[in-house]
């Protein structure tokens, strides 16, 4: 690119409008090699094309102009993919669009109920096909709504959200960016009615982990209004789908799936490429992990014995199920791993430590590469993030969209033994990761991509 700074500062503020106009009128997501972009920030467009030199910032924005000219809605375009094309108008036209926007259920509003309000409402951002309809709480207090309006807008490890955020008292709703939310008081998910407040053919997702099974699923399900389930914990007797590494495997009759834990979406596509490059014989992950809402801040009764002791004072031994669970995503590591995790006194972001013994010889500068590259592939640019700063620590993290990000200065490697360390917002990067399974289910190309495969058939 041979334009001055100025130059390409004024070529990318032209694009805002552009993706505005997308994101708003036909909710369009634009993504650039897996990134999103974002139509609130020049510095993040200007950030985000200094990493693709070769791109025509006036092809860019000629491209954009077609796809807000054409019929495509309700969908995510590759805009890499599109500048490559000699026939913009004929790739567009031939890209399903069903024209529907399918309303999404958040049953729980805690930490990870939250983030995922905030990603999906994220001014400059839009989730293809879906939008935030409703939120499924127990009353906590006379002025709930304030409370969780609050809650929302101000957050001590995510700072303070940039979207309006209003209460409307009359109409039990929270008003965010313009769009009204309803707020449903529930103790019990089989008392909700959700047709009754307008509400059909919904995505709903659960984020208590009360109910972890089928059966207690279900009964959401069950319910006038929901058509599908997502869990945001490891589920049983259903697909655990790390977005990325196996969420190809969800068909149009899964109708419950779960969005795995944080720490499977953080070593899972990672584990994935090695498995995939080498083979893995058999490994150790050790995930040194912030600490959570349900540990106790001061020594007291836990149903988990060391879980009790202060979280804010103490390294905790406690387990986790992540490493186990990562043969769910890929099944050819089943019964491979073994996992244990040490709780520690920071709010967030944690670090997952991979010793693995791999089925061929390498060495430092072979898997970084290899990892480096598959963070700038499209398919991994969200799952994998790739670190090579000497001064980075854990607060650094804070916010990462990606699922994990390799600390490429910490990579041991003796032989066909390799130690890695994988850093994740353990909160923010796994809620990205559920948008986007949700993303994915709500454009409902399922029941086209099967209508396909039978005729292949």
């Amino acid at each position: 690119m041979t334009n001055t700074w100025l130059q390409t500062l004024a070529q990318a503020e032209s694009l805002i409008p552009l993706l505005g106009k997308l994101g708003r009128e036909k909710s369009v997501k634009v993504e650039l090699a897996g990134n999103t972009l974002m139509a609130d920030s020049v510095t993040g467009l200007m950030t985000a094309f200094d990493q693709h030199p070769e791109l025509d910032l006036d092809q860019v924005y000629q491209v954009l102009e077609q796809v807000l000219a054409s019929d495509v809605a309700q969908t995510v375009v590759e805009l890499e993919s599109l500048v490559a094309e000699a026939d913009v108008a004929s790739v567009l036209a031939a890209k399903p669009n069903n024209g529907t926007e399918t309303p999404v259920v958040l049953y729980g509003f805690g930490r990870i109920g939250r983030l995922l309000a905030r990603r999906m409402c994220t001014l400059g951002h839009t989730t293809p096909g879906m939008s935030l309809a409703a939120i499924v709480v127990r009353k906590a207090c006379d002025n709930d709504l304030t409370k969780r309006a609050s809650l929302l807008k101000y957050d001590s490890v995510h700072g303070v959200y940039e979207g309006l955020v209003k209460v409307d008292e009359e109409n039990q709703a929270l008003i965010i960016n313009g769009s009204p939310v309803k707020v449903i008081y529930a103790s019990d998910p089989e008392t909700v009615d959700y047709q009754a407040h307008g509400i059909k053919n919904a995505l709903l997702v659960d984020n208590t982990g009360r109910w972890r099974d089928r059966d207690g699923l279900s009964v959401h399900l069950n319910r006038p209004g929901i058509s599908r389930v997502v869990l945001t914990a490891p589920g049983k007797e259903m697909k655990n789908i790390v977005f990325g590494v196996n969420d190809n495997d969800v068909t149009n009759d899964d109708r419950i799936v779960s969005a795995a834990s944080c720490t499977t979406n953080a070593i899972t596509p990672i584990l994935s490429v090695l498995e995939s490059k080498y083979g893995i014989e058999s490994g150790h992950v050790e995930t040194v992990h912030a600490y959570t809402n349900d540990q106790n801040l001061i020594d007291n009764i836990h149903k988990g014995d060391r879980r009790g002791r202060a979280a804010g004072m103490n390294m905790v031994m406690t387990e986790t199920g992540a490493a186990k669970a990562v043969s769910k995503a890929i099944p050819s590591l089943e019964g491979k791993l073994s996992g244990s995790a040490i709780r520690v006194p920071v709010i967030n972001v944690s670090i997952a430590v991979l010793s693995l013994n791999l089925k061929s010889a390498t060495s430092v500068e072979e898997i970084n590469q290899l990892l480096k590259n598959a963070s700038n592939r499209a398919e991994l640019t969200g799952q994998i993030g790739y670190s090579d700063g000497a001064d980075a620590v854990s607060s650094d993290f804070i916010g990462s969209q990606q699922a994990g990000i390799l600390d490429s200065l910490s990579t041991k490697v003796r032989g066909n033994q390799a130690i890695l360390y994988v850093w994740y917002d353990n909160e923010y990067g796994y809620s990205c990761q559920v948008v986007r399974l949700m993303e994915k289910l709500a454009q409902a190309n399922l029941v086209n991509m099967s209508v396909v495969k039978d005729r292949a058939a």
